[in-house]
């Protein structure tokens, strides 16, 4: 019987607790992972717990479950050396933490847009620092950030996050051409609608309106943005670097 993907491999999800984060911690358990865990307060971290105990007995592999704001780069290490501690090693790291403040631009404050960039950018590279350097000294890794369609079209109302997540991308690919050398693999994802809590409030007319605009004619799940997560972490994927990958059912067509 062929062994999962991921067997005995050391991963790393930030922003785990729920929606995509939660199904890519769990995707990468499936395959064999050991995950570690995040949520940004401690007010999360009793339901996070529960959701890597889960993990523990459905697949059998070791879990932790770390509280902390990848925004401050003292935390992103932290969550670095603590999957250490726990695993071993750092094999995988998935960025997915992230927030919106959305609003039109000339209304925007100063702190929607900074709060925006501080998470999903400069989290993700503070993240990616703190992984490089016990990647390398191994001489392999898998990174995977998240990035939006939003990163590559823009869209009105959301100046600050489509900034964000198109730093993702150019942080990605630089990333990329650095680290390749050191067998290191660092992509990004750009996930189109996907249903989440958010998508969840929409109106039947507002779902309708952004399903007429999707070529497959209906929202993503999350578990097929994990898949995707999954293979881009594992062996299979050892010769893809730097590329951005939509998964928005034909939506940027």
């Amino acid at each position: 019987m062929q062994q999962p993907a991921l067997t005995g491999a050391s991963a790393l999800v930030t922003g785990s607790s729920r929606g995509i984060g939660a199904a890519i911690a769990r995707a990468l358990a499936a395959q064999g992972a050991n995950v570690c865990l995040n949520c940004s307060s401690e007010a999360g971290l009793q339901a996070l717990a529960a959701s890597a105990a889960e993990l523990e007995r459905e697949f059998g592999v070791k879990t932790c479950a770390v509280v902390g704001n990848v925004a401050d780069p003292e935390d992103a290490k932290r969550l670095a050396n603590e999957t250490i501690d726990a695993f071993g090693t750092l094999d995988v790291l998935v960025n997915n933490a992230g927030i919106t403040r959305d609003g039109l631009a000339v209304r925007m404050s100063d702190d929607d847009f900074a709060a925006v960039i501080d998470v999903n950018l400069k989290g993700t590279f503070n993240c990616c620092r703190a992984a490089v350097k016990p990647m390398m000294k191994q001489r392999r890794g898998r990174i995977v950030n998240l990035s939006s369609v939003v990163g590559i079209a823009g869209n009105a109302g959301q100046a600050n996050y489509a900034a964000s997540k198109a730093g993702v991308i150019g942080l990605t690919k630089s990333l990329a051409k650095e680290l390749g050398s050191r067998n290191i693999t660092v992509n990004a994802i750009a996930p189109g609608f996907i249903e989440t809590d958010m998508t969840d409030a929409l109106s039947d007319k507002q779902r309708d309106g952004l399903e007429s605009a999707i070529a497959l004619r209906r929202l993503g799940q999350a578990e097929e943005v994990a898949a995707l997560a999954a293979f881009l972490a594992s062996d299979s994927a050892a010769y893809i670097t730097g590329q951005v990958i939509a998964i928005d059912g034909g939506m940027s067509l």
